[in-house]
């Protein structure tokens, strides 16, 4: 496992931009003082010593000194944004609460979805890997007002409503 020394030998970080770039030519392909990594994935990814680390996870033990214990949460939803004030520690369920309204959502409004066999707007929350229907409504608005709150009760701080 990379320790904070070893980081801190190869990588600068300026926890103001979020963004890493090598102290010194490692490689052919390295060059000191050039961003370091690539994204995949979404996620911006950072090979030291022949192992591929996630840019945020690395930007906490930076500042931190030490591995998260869990997961670290992009606050504004965007994975490339590793400024150390947009980063905090989360649970795997706090996480996926943070997370932004699915690509294949047709109603417009996370948590929120049609039922055709009642004729009705629907809307259902996740938490802790429990579904609770929170009720049926007569237009997405009101399903999606009543999802806000849900989420803004369970989920505090991580509810996302977009």
């Amino acid at each position: 496992m990379l320790t904070y020394e070893r980081l801190t030998e190869v990588l600068d970080y300026d926890p103001d931009i979020g963004v890493f770039t090598w102290k010194k030519s490692t490689t052919n392909c390295v060059r000191a003082g050039a961003v370091a990594g690539a994204v995949s994935g979404g996620y911006r990814r950072i090979k030291i010593d022949c192992r591929l680390y996630l840019a945020h996870r690395l930007a906490w033990l930076y500042q931190t000194r030490s591995w998260p214990p869990d997961m670290i949460d992009h606050i504004d939803g965007n994975k490339l944004n590793n400024r150390f004030r947009n980063l905090r520690e989360a649970t795997r369920s706090e996480n996926n609460s943070n997370s932004k309204r699915p690509a294949n959502n047709s109603s417009g409004f996370k948590g929120v979805s049609y039922r055709k066999q009642v004729g009705r707007w629907t809307a259902q929350i996740t938490v802790n890997n429990k579904r609770s229907h929170i009720g049926y409504f007569n237009t997405p608005e009101a399903a999606h007002a009543a999802y806000v709150r849900a989420a803004k009760q369970s989920r505090g701080e991580f509810a996302r409503f977009e």
